[in-house]
C-alpha cells in the first residue's frame, strides 16, 4: 500500500462514498391493487401509483436457490422486500400483486425476454420459446378485480388472500397430497387405508371451504348491516344453501383465472406436424421460481 494511501483520512461513521453507486430503479409499475387489501404499515404506496422496482443482488440471487427458503415462502418475501424498498411486510402481498411483483423484478433483473423450453405435443421434439414478460406484464397490471358479488338475496365483498395465507393453504395441500400418495404406496389393510383416504379427503375439504372463507371480508342480507366477523363468516359458508356458496366458490375461482397466466398459443412447424404435433397447440406458462430468477 502506498503512503499516499495510508494517509488517507478515515471516513466518518456511516457515510460511505459508494452509496450514489448503489442500485438504483430499473422500472416503476402499478399494481393491479392499486395498493388496496394490503396490511395498514406493509407497504408504503406511492401517490401517484408508480411503484419503483430494483434488481436483484447477488445475495438475493443466492436466497432464490435456497430449498427450505423456497418451500415456506420466505425467499418469495426477502426477494420482494429487497427489490421492493416501499414494501415493508410481503407476507400481507394480496394474491393478486405477486405475479406482477415477481414478473417486474425479473424484468427489472435480467431483461425483458425469458426463453423457456417445452415439449411439442404428440412428440419427442423439445423447443425454446421466448417470452415477452413486458407484455405479460401489461396483462395483469390492466386486469380489473372484482370484488363484490351478487348471489340471491346476499351482496358478498370479496378479497384476495395475503401471501402468508397463500403460503399456508399451498403447504398444507402439499402435506395432505404427500399423505396420500404415502397411503397408496404403504402395504396396509384396505379397511386401514379406506380410513386414512376419508380423513385426508375431510382435510382437503376443510382446506377449500377455508381459502373460500378467507376470499371474504363481508358478507350483507338485503338492508342489514354487512357482517364481518370471520367466525360468523365461516359459520354461514358452512351452512348456506349449495347455490349461494357455489356462487361464492365460482366468482373467487373467476377472478384467480384473470390474474393467473394464459398458456402460448403456437403454430407447428412443418417438421413438427410430420412428427405428429397438431397443426395449432399451446404451452403452459409455469413460473418456477428456483429457475424463474436463474
Amino acid at each position: 500500500m502506498s503512503d499516499n494511501m495510508e494517509m488517507q483520512p478515515i471516513q466518518p461513521p456511516g457515510q460511505n462514498p459508494l452509496a450514489k453507486h448503489f442500485r438504483q430503479p430499473k422500472i416503476y409499475i402499478n399494481l393491479p391493487s392499486a395498493g388496496k387489501y394490503w396490511k395498514a404499515g406493509s407497504i408504503e404506496y406511492p401517490e401517484n401509483g408508480q411503484l419503483p422496482i430494483y434488481a436483484m443482488t447477488a445475495k438475493d440471487e443466492i436466497t432464490m436457490s435456497t430449498p427450505d427458503a423456497l418451500l415456506n415462502g420466505q425467499s418469495t418475501v426477502d426477494i420482494i422486500q429487497s427489490c421492493v424498498p416501499a414494501i415493508k411486510d410481503a407476507w400481507y402481498c394480496p394474491s393478486i400483486d405477486l405475479d406482477t411483483l415477481l414478473i417486474a423484478i425479473r424484468i427489472a433483473t435480467y431483461g425483458e425476454k425469458l426463453t423457456m423450453s417445452a415439449k411439442v405435443p404428440n412428440t419427442d421434439i423439445e423447443k425454446s420459446f421466448e417470452l415477452d414478460m413486458r407484455t405479460l406484464l401489461d396483462n395483469y397490471t390492466n386486469a380489473k378485480y372484482e370484488d363484490v358479488l351478487k348471489a340471491g338475496d346476499f351482496l358478498v365483498q370479496i378479497k384476495p388472500m395475503p401471501y402468508k395465507t397463500f403460503t399456508s393453504v399451498a403447504m398444507k395441500t402439499f402435506e395432505e397430497q404427500r399423505l396420500l400418495q404415502t397411503v397408496s404406496n404403504e402395504d396396509m389393510k384396505q379397511e386401514e387405508k379406506l380410513v386414512r383416504f376419508q380423513k385426508s379427503f375431510k382435510t382437503m375439504t376443510d382446506i377449500n371451504v377455508s381459502m373460500i372463507c378467507d376470499s371474504i371480508s363481508a358478507i350483507q342480507y338485503q338492508e342489514e348491516d354487512p357482517v364481518k366477523n370471520p367466525q360468523h363468516i365461516r359459520e354461514f359458508v358452512e351452512n348456506a344453501d349449495a347455490k349461494v356458496y357455489n356462487a361464492i366458490k365460482s366468482h373467487v375461482e373467476k377472478i384467480k383465472d384473470e390474474f393467473t397466466t394464459r398458456p402460448m398459443k403456437v403454430e407447428a412447424t412443418e417438421e413438427e406436424i410430420k412428427a405428429g404435433a397438431p397443426k395449432t397447440y399451446e404451452v403452459p406458462i409455469v413460473f418456477d421460481q428456483s429457475n424463474f430468477f436463474g
